[in-house]
């Protein structure tokens, strides 16, 4: 989420005891993305990895894979300017990827400081190519490295795909029963995570084993315009379809969700961890490997 998405129902966060301004995916989403991703590096590339992240002078996040995959959401507190990195807001009512993403700007020099317009897709392209670069200055490096254990993640959560001119779905107040209220985003970034288990590892190696030589081939092909445009069907096919109006009013009425929901919007979340895992390891194996 970027700032602009931190606008949504304060109450009804607080309601489910998330901080205000929590992590897109939650901590435990990226933490399951990371897990997964960590068992698909080589040798050589996880110790790369843990080399270049054990170096890192940065006192936001402890220097792990699992840690640093929230760094970026940290990191935007104090540098605004990339909130809009986290999400492409692809309309469902006029699907232009181009347009969400600002017309994919160039970032004019080193990614970190490309343009506050910009959107998730051209950042993780960006961030790829200088990742993969033995010319990048290591501290750029680094930073690439960082954004993209977060990024990629970001991708996969079909509602940083994709906008009902709602906010990604920040204005959209869901009744979960009883007193429970969330609003549609922050239901797909936690609360559907968090029904697969309590412990991000436990639920990643849950995840990894379901995950086919098959799986992995097929998930490892496209780029990230393709991933999140997979991201979008999928917003457009299950989350968004329990007739929510577009756009945003000052006073909405909390939406029951419709029979079957919860277990679909499972169904769709677990695949997409899957693949944000598989599709990060790919990336850094090419990055930085031999």
């Amino acid at each position: 989420m970027s700032l602009k998405r931190c606008v949504a129902p304060i109450a009804a966060m607080c309601v489910l005891g998330f901080p205000v301004g929590a992590f897109a995916w939650g901590i435990e989403g990226h933490e399951i993305v990371a897990a997964i991703a960590r068992g698909y590096l080589t040798p050589q590339v996880r110790a790369k990895v843990d080399q270049m992240l054990a170096a890192d002078p940065d006192t936001l996040s402890a220097h792990d894979m699992l840690s640093e995959s929230t760094w970026a959401d940290r990191y935007r507190t104090g540098h605004a300017e990339t909130g809009d990195w986290h999400f492409v807001d692809i309309e469902l009512d006029h699907p232009d990827l181009k347009t969400a993403c600002f017309g994919f700007p160039a970032a004019g020099g080193v990614a970190s400081q490309g343009p506050a317009h910009d959107c998730v897709v051209n950042k993780v392209s960006e961030f790829t190519a200088e990742l993969a670069s033995p010319a990048t200055p290591a501290a750029e490096r680094l930073l690439a490295l960082k954004f993209l254990l977060h990024f990629v993640g970001d991708m996969h959560q079909p509602l940083h795909d994709a906008d009902n001119h709602d906010k990604g779905g920040n204005c959209v107040l869901l009744n979960l029963g009883g007193p429970r209220q969330v609003n549609l985003h922050r239901y797909w970034d936690t609360v559907v995570v968090r029904a697969l288990g309590d412990d991000p590892q436990v639920v990643a190696t849950m995840l990894a084993g379901r995950i086919t030589p098959e799986n992995k081939a097929d998930w490892e092909k496209g780029d990230a315009q393709s991933w999140a445009l997979e991201g979008f069907n999928v917003a457009r096919t299950v989350a968004y379809t329990l007739g929510s109006k577009p756009g945003c009013t000052s006073d909405p009425s909390p939406i029951t969700l419709p029979p079957g929901y919860d277990e679909a919007a499972r169904t769709a979340v677990a695949p997409q961890l899957e693949k944000a895992g598989v599709r990060l390891a790919a990336i850094l194996n090419r990055a930085l490997g031999p």
